[in-house]
């Protein structure tokens, strides 16, 4: 496979090998992108565009993992301080939010996982934390990670935080990345960015190899 080199904001570049590459396809779930009454949310305009890219990285040959946030039916992987936050399990018209088997907590249809490929249910924010990913990655051979998917502040930055402490270069696609808020998707990029870069190279959808 071939190597490629990503020209990213600020003059920064994201060399991979789509062999060592894996891409992280965040929380792309009905409870997030939809509105109660069925209607697209706020973040869901970048749906088309994380399928392109999704499909991009299949083509190169790159690993395609999908995460969910995610908690258990008997609600007994919730902690005490996200309990009293009370999102997780509220009732809704796609069953209790974010409770795994119920609709909302599915994948866009848009974006449903390929046979075959990593799918990461996560009772959190991070995707590293509390689930199995990081072994997956290392037995894989990863080094590198693209990231994309929702929230930008939250889930995807966490993320992102928990991959560079692991040691992977990464590269976040911010047109591929969704916040309720423009400013709370600036501010993120402008964190990634921060002190030459401490959290990886960020480009956007028509800066990868087409």
């Amino acid at each position: 496979m071939t190597a490629h080199r990503i020209a990213c904001y600020h003059n920064q570049v994201f060399d991979f090998h789509p062999g060592t590459t894996a891409l992280i396809a965040i929380d792309m779930q009905n409870d997030f992108l939809l509105a109660d009454d069925g209607t697209d949310n706020a973040m869901a305009s970048i749906v088309p565009a994380v399928a392109k890219l999704t499909d991009l990285c299949r083509r190169l040959g790159c690993m395609i993992v999908h995460t969910r946030e995610a908690y258990k039916p008997d609600f007994s992987d919730v902690s005490p301080q996200k309990a009293a936050m009370g999102y997780v399990g509220r009732p809704g018209p796609r069953g209790r939010y974010l409770v795994a088997g119920e609709p909302g907590c599915d994948f866009v249809e848009a974006l449903q996982p390929l046979p075959g490929e990593r799918v990461i249910d996560k009772p959190g924010f991070g995707a590293f934390g509390t689930s199995d990913l990081q072994d997956h990655l290392q037995a894989a051979g990863i080094t590198h990670l693209i990231l994309c998917g929702v929230t930008m502040q939250c889930c995807v930055h966490s993320t992102l935080r928990e991959a560079v402490d692991r040691g992977y270069w990464c590269l976040t696609v911010a047109d591929c990345c969704g916040a309720l808020r423009p400013e709370w998707h600036a501010a993120t990029l402008s964190l990634i960015a921060s002190e030459d870069h401490l959290f990886g190279g960020i480009c956007d959808l028509a800066d990868l190899p087409a």
